[in-house]
Parts: structure tokens; C-alpha cells; sequence
């Protein structure tokens, strides 16, 4: 009856066992190396318990019960080393077979050769009972014994180290694989050790019990899965969505954030072929920068890097792909998609905002011309006119001369010189408006106009000279232009943006002698040193805070408070480096 109560037992065991072999051997979606390591073990049990039942179906008949013990020997050998295989990969993701490692199949291999010739040495047993407690055990028994008690304590310790580590507590998967296979092992200790009186089937019925537990972590808690433990928790948290790849591009592991963000859910992505399910899902859309990028990572260690738009759900990434490697193992191809959207978003608001003040400082420069070309242009047209009133009288003077006798030649010539004089006058009336007219339209285009032409210190300083006459006569100051340059050397570049860049500085240089008692003198000068022309604004006014010092140049400052935007200084350093391939520096002493 109980041999009967075993066999029912160990037959239970095999289809469990069974079931769970063929279910992952035959897995449709591949398998990965701890399914294969966990098939390894299922195949030393079934070599284990499948000889034990036919040695209670035999029981009855000649055969030597021992002969059975040598059929389930490979499977009791060499599980401990299936376990620890399994285990070490479940704690390390993916393990590399070494010819260090082959070691561990020393002793299992000389207790196969002892026990397969133990009729002939009896080194294995000296004499043998399926009753435990009646087997007398030969000494290298004991070596084995302790040898597979320390493979599997090894594993379990692992099992413990890697949860508490990684999950601070017992993850689920582990307490279940803990307690699997430390049911069979407590079982062995207290049979072998005559604590309680048992048959040889007791272990293995034992395991009965260790395969359901695991079977309850493959089916409910995903045990062969290979979605790490390590991590889980904490990846789930952070706002960056990843995904990791195998080799075949399938979706190994993803956080929560990923879910989120593409609108999927843990089934309908786990292990599938991330190019089949773009084909499928529009959310999860592979572009093809995306796609290149993904086949030059294999093989490579380096981390590609590059941005892309996902219109399907609005959102813009920065995406790195990169290899994992653990001591020279693959592991997988990491994917990580850092959302920039609002980044993207907060920018353009900046852009949108900057375009603003650049139109508004553009404006306020066209303001300040419209002044400088009313001021400009009166005096000359007042000129003209006058010219042509005296011209005017001198026709007439002329005229009323022709039918005088009294009217001599020399009296005639008089009036034409007189007329010419006039005329050489209002040439010079007529050029000085036809310049004003043609620095102010150039002037009136927009900053961002970047035609280049070559050009001259000298028609520079013209323009200047032209559009800040007003303001510097406003102001009562005075303005010393000093050019050691000439002509001789050409500037490369939009005339017109150096133009607004140097007036925006002596603007500020005025400004800056507000309420200082000086003679508000302000000195342009050109110089030449090896290979560079330079432009030198001076005044002699207060000087340049220091805190404005800190930040001339990095962002737009202003000490005008609010009739100041801080834009002018920021854009004009900006257009000398992009246009000019010049620099923009200051020498200040603070009075």
C-alpha cells in the first residue's frame, strides 16, 4: 500500500514535471537562456523519478532494485548542478560557460562511474534496500552527499543574497524557488540521516511539492520571464521610459513609464519583435532614423544618440540606444526615451519671446532714425531752399539785365558766377541727403539679414557718423571719430549689423553719462594690430558695475530698469561671433 501511495505520488510529480518540459521546450516566442537552464533542471528530475517508477512497477519481478538506482543516478547527480546553473543565472541575467566552471563536474562524473560499477568495487553502496534506513552507504557516498548539500545551500544563500539585495525584501519569485527546493533538501537530510524512517521515493515525491511552488512562480509571478527583479521597483518610478531588446530585437523588459507613454499594456509587448509590433500599433511607430540606428548598435559598445518626433502621440524624445554588457556578456540592447516635449515646448515659448524683443529693439532703432533723418535732412533742405531763392534772384537780377546798356559783360559774368556758386552749393546739399537716404535704407532692414559685402572703415564710420548726428547733438555731447585704417582694408560682412551693433553701443555710452558731471566726449577709433582691424568705442562715464560685469555677454541684462530690454549688448556680442568671426569685449573702470 505504500509502495502503491509513492507511485501515485512520483507518477503526479512526472506529468507536473512533464507538462512544465514540454510547455517552455516548445515555446513559440523562443527561449531565453534561464528557460533553458530551468529545462536543464525539469530534465535531471524526470531522469530521477521516471526509473524510480518503474522500479515500484518492477518490484515483483527479478530485476535488481539497484539496477533502477543506476537508471535515476544521471538525474540525482547531476540536478544539484542544474540548480546552481539556474540560479546563477537568475541572479546574473546571463552566464557565459568557462573551462573554470568544469570543474564542478568532477565529482558528479566520478560518483556516475562509481555507481555505474558499483557491483564490481562497491564504492558506492556496500548493500542496497529501497528502505532507506536499511542501505549501508560505501564512504564516497558521504563525499557526493555533502558535495550536492553545498551546491544547493549555495544556491538558495544566492537566492537570498540577490533578493535582499535588489528588492530589500523576499521577492515573491524567490521565496517560492527558496522554499521549492528546500523542501526535497530537509527531506533528504532527515531520511538519510535515520531521523525518519523513509523509502528511497521520499525525496523524490518531495519534489512534488517543489514543483508546484514553482510552477505557481512560472505562471503567477513570472518567474522565467526576464523581466529582472533587481530593478523593477525602482524603474518603474522614474520619468524616462525604456525598453531592453534580445538579440531577435524582442521586448525583454520595460518600466511602467513605457506603458504610460505609448498607451500598451505588459501582455501585448512582452516578448514580442519590436519591428513586427510597429507594423502593427501606430503608438509604438518605428521611424526610420530609429530603426538605422538600432541595427548599428549591434555589436558595438558605443551609445547612439539622436532626437526624434512622435506624432502618433505628440511627443518629441531624446533617444539613446546602447549595448549592455555584464564582464563581456550580452544582455540586452537598452532603449531609453527621455520626453523633451515640454523642454521643446518652453524653448519655442523662448524663441517666440526673444523674436519679440528683437522686433521691439528694432522698432525703437527705427524710432531712433526716423528722428536722426528728420534732424538730418532739415538743415540740408533748408539750405536748398535758400539756394533756390538766391538762384531765383539772380534768374531774375539776369533777366532784367539783358535789355540794360548800362549792363556790362563783366556785370554778366558776375550773375553766372554767382549762379554757379549757388549750384556747387546745393550739389553738396543734394549728395549729403542722397547719403542720409541711402544709410537709412539700408539701415531699415531687418537684424536678421546677413547678405555680406565688403566695405570699408570709412563708409562704416560715414554711417555711423550719419545716424547718430542727431542723437549726439540731443544729448550735447560729442563724438571724436579716429580712423588709423582707412581704406586700405576691407571688413566682409552686413554693413548694416555692424552699423546697429556700434550705434547700440554709443547709444549706451550717452546714456551711461546721465546725471555725471563731465564733458560727455565719446571717441570711435579703428586700429589695425597683426591681422585684425579694431573697433573701439570709449567714453568717460562712470564705468560698468560689477554685477553687470558678471553677466555682459551671457544673457540679456539692462540697468535702464524698464525703458531697458538687456537684448542689444546679448545680440550684438552674438551677431560679431556668428557674422563677424570677431570678438566682443569691454575694458571698464569703475569711477
Amino acid at each position: 500500500m505504500e509502495n502503491m501511495n509513492s507511485l501515485a505520488a512520483l507518477i503526479i510529480s512526472d506529468i507536473l514535471l512533464f507538462t512544465l518540459f514540454f510547455k517552455i521546450l516548445f515555446n513559440k516566442e523562443g527561449k531565453n537562456q534561464l528557460q533553458n537552464s530551468f529545462l536543464y533542471m525539469l530534465g535531471s528530475f524526470l531522469l530521477w523519478i521516471n526509473p524510480l517508477i518503474l522500479q515500484i512497477l518492477c518490484q515483483n519481478t527479478n530485476i535488481d532494485p539497484f539496477f533502477f538506482e543506476q537508471l535515476c543516478g544521471p538525474g540525482l547527480i547531476f540536478m544539484p548542478i542544474t540548480f546552481i546553473y539556474m540560479v546563477s543565472v537568475f541572479t546574473n541575467t546571463k552566464v557565459i560557460i568557462k573551462p573554470i566552471h568544469l570543474l564542478l563536474l568532477i565529482i558528479p562524473f566520478i560518483t556516475l562511474i562509481l555507481l555505474l560499477t558499483n557491483h564490481i568495487y562497491h564504492l558506492f553502496v556496500i548493500s542496497y534496500s529501497p528502505n532507506v534506513s536499511e542501505i549501508i552507504y560505501a564512504p564516497f557516498y558521504n563525499v557526493f552527499l555533502i558535495y550536492t548539500y553545498l551546491l544547493i545551500i549555495i544556491g538558495v544563500i544566492k537566492l537570498i543574497t540577490y533578493s535582499l539585495k535588489n528588492s530589500g525584501f523576499f521577492s515573491k519569485q524567490s521565496i517560492l524557488l527558496i522554499i521549492g527546493i528546500s523542501i526535497p533538501l530537509i527531506v533528504n537530510i532527515l531520511t538519510t540521516t535515520n531521523i525518519i524512517k523513509l523509502t528511497t521515493y521520499s525525496t523524490p515525491i518531495s519534489f512534488s511539492a517543489m514543483v508546484v511552488l514553482y510552477t505557481l512562480a512560472i505562471f503567477k509571478f513570472k518567474f522565467l520571464s526576464t523581466t529582472p527583479i533587481a530593478l523593477q521597483r525602482i524603474v518603474d518610478k522614474i520619468s524616462d521610459s525604456y525598453i531592453v531588446l534580445d538579440e531577435d530585437y524582442k521586448i525583454t523588459d520595460f518600466n511602467e513609464t513605457f506603458l504610460h507613454t505609448f498607451h500598451t499594456k505588459p501582455d501585448y509587448i512582452r516578448g514580442k519583435n519590436l519591428f513586427h509590433l510597429s507594423q502593427k500599433d501606430n503608438n509604438i511607430k518605428i521611424q526610420k532614423t530609429f530603426a538605422d540606428t538600432l541595427k548599428n548598435v549591434k555589436n558595438s559598445t558605443e551609445t547612439f544618440q539622436f532626437e526624434q518626433e512622435v506624432p502618433e502621440i505628440k511627443r518629441t524624445f531624446t533617444i539613446e540606444i546602447n549595448n549592455i554588457y555584464a564582464k563581456n556578456n550580452f544582455l540586452g540592447t537598452l532603449v531609453l526615451l527621455k520626453d523633451i516635449t515640454q523642454h521643446k515646448q518652453d524653448i519655442q515659448t523662448i524663441q517666440d519671446n526673444q523674436e519679440m524683443l528683437i522686433e521691439q529693439e528694432r522698432l525703437a532703432s527705427l524710432g531712433q532714425m526716423i528722428g536722426g533723418i528728420a534732424h538730418n535732412l532739415k538743415t540740408p533742405i533748408f539750405s536748398v531752399a535758400g539756394g533756390l531763392e538766391g538762384l531765383t534772384d539772380l534768374i531774375n537780377e539776369f533777366d532784367l539785365s539783358i535789355d540794360n546798356p548800362s549792363v556790362t559783360n563783366n556785370d554778366m559774368h558776375a550773375i553766372a558766377t554767382d549762379m554757379r556758386d549757388w549750384i556747387e552749393k546745393l550739389k553738396g546739399h543734394i549728395s549729403y541727403m542722397s547719403d542720409v537716404i541711402t544709410t537709412v535704407k539700408g539701415q531699415a532692414v531687418t537684424l536678421s539679414e546677413s547678405e555680406a559685402v565688403d566695405f570699408s572703415v570709412t563708409e562704416l564710420f560715414k554711417r555711423v557718423d550719419i545716424l547718430m548726428k542727431h542723437e549726439i547733438k540731443n544729448a550735447l555731447a560729442i563724438l571724436e571719430i579716429h580712423n588709423n585704417v582707412g581704406n586700405a582694408d576691407l571688413l566682409s560682412g552686413n554693413i548694416n549689423s555692424l552699423v546697429q551693433i556700434i550705434n547700440n553701443i554709443i547709444s549706451n555710452a550717452i546714456e551711461a553719462y546721465a546725471d555725471y558731471d563731465t564733458t560727455k566726449k565719446i571717441e570711435l577709433i579703428a586700429d589695425r594690430s597683426v591681422s585684425d582691424i579694431i573697433i573701439a568705442i570709449k567714453d568717460y562715464g562712470p564705468g560698468i558695475s560689477e554685477v553687470a560685469q558678471e553677466k555682459l555677454f551671457k544673457e540679456m541684462i539692462t540697468t535702464k530698469g524698464k525703458n531697458g530690454t538687456g537684448l542689444g549688448m546679448f545680440m550684438s556680442y552674438s551677431n560679431i561671433k556668428a557674422h563677424f568671426s570677431g570678438d566682443l569685449s569691454y575694458e571698464t573702470k569703475i569711477r
